[in-house]
């Protein structure tokens, strides 16, 4: 079911139009990445769905219907630029801000022990924020953010700040939020995180989509009939085309390129009339080259 639809969303702002004619649709229970390079418009649509500002023209819908200021109790957003209040006790400020997204003291209270448990922050709770580290305050704000359950959840860049092991928890715990219902606008600049989390993306572009779809069918669709093949000895088809062979412990390890008309059994059989292939896999593009590949070919 369609939790939010964006449709031919245009802003335009003196000398410069951010968004030009934007359209996607974001499923319930799912992890959608919003992409882009450094002001192709991804804030902007971000700041439309918040209602921060107002499209020019287009509409931007919530189950169905046009979204309205009170609709934004729904949406928890972690923007990239943080916003907690340095001199404020870490408990009061996540206090007061749940208060201030409709939750009772006492459900906040209960909530926040939760969490605070959760991510073994609990001897923080009466320290300034201004003492935190920057990984420590994201893990705070964060918490504001998911804390009152919204239906819709938008992280901007939620692991800046975050070592690799806490920045493998956050991912855990942003899955674990989508299987609890949830839905996740996830916007980035770290492609290899939108394979490990994103089922959809839209790629943003001077201020258009240039792409948009199916993380594993965009790739698929990238795909240049390159395959790795582990196999005992050296691969020596005269008509197989090799790209790179390397050989470690007695195992060759080679690169090839398959004519997009053959079919991958085809190739396999001639593998294995030259030798024993122990492993056969496609190389499929990486988001991040398609990322480049992508925004290199629209740019001018």
């Amino acid at each position: 079911m369609t939790l939010l639809e964006v449709e031919n969303v245009v802003k335009q702002y003196v000398g410069h139009r951010a968004l030009d004619g934007v359209s996607l649709t974001v499923e319930e229970n799912t992890v959608y990445g919003l992409l882009g390079p450094n002001g192709a418009g991804k804030t902007t649509l971000i700041r439309i769905i918040n209602c921060i500002t107002a499209p020019d023209s287009g509409e931007v819908r919530l189950n169905g219907k046009r979204m309205t200021p009170a609709d934004v109790q729904q949406i928890g957003y972690l923007p990239e630029e943080r916003g907690l209040y340095k001199k404020m006790k870490v408990g009061e400020q996540v206090l007061y801000l749940a208060q201030l997204r409709g939750m009772t003291k006492s459900d906040a209270q209960k909530a926040l022990k939760y969490w605070f448990e959760k991510f073994e922050i609990e001897a923080w709770w009466n320290k300034k924020v201004e003492e935190l580290s920057k990984g420590m305050a994201q893990k705070v704000q964060f918490i504001t953010t998911v804390l009152h359950q919204p239906k819709l959840l938008i992280f901007d860049e939620p692991f800046s700040g975050f070592d690799p092991v806490n920045t493998d928890i956050m991912k855990r715990e942003i899955l674990e939020l989508r299987d609890k219902g949830a839905t996740i606008i996830f916007s980035t600049h770290n492609m290899e995180t939108v394979e490990d989390l994103c089922e959809n993306i839209s790629l943003v572009n001077q201020s258009r989509i240039v792409l948009q779809g199916n993380v594993s069918e965009i790739r698929a669709s990238h795909a240049t009939n390159t395959f790795v093949v582990g196999s005992r000895s050296a691969i020596n088809g005269g008509d197989i085309k090799l790209i790179s062979e390397k050989e470690k412990n007695g195992i060759f390890e080679t690169i090839l390129q398959k004519d997009p008309s053959e079919t991958n059994n085809a190739l396999l059989k001639k593998l294995i009339d030259c030798t024993e292939v122990l492993s056969f896999e496609e190389l499929l593009p990486s988001m991040n080259d398609i990322f480049i590949k992508t925004v290199t070919e629209k740019n001018p």
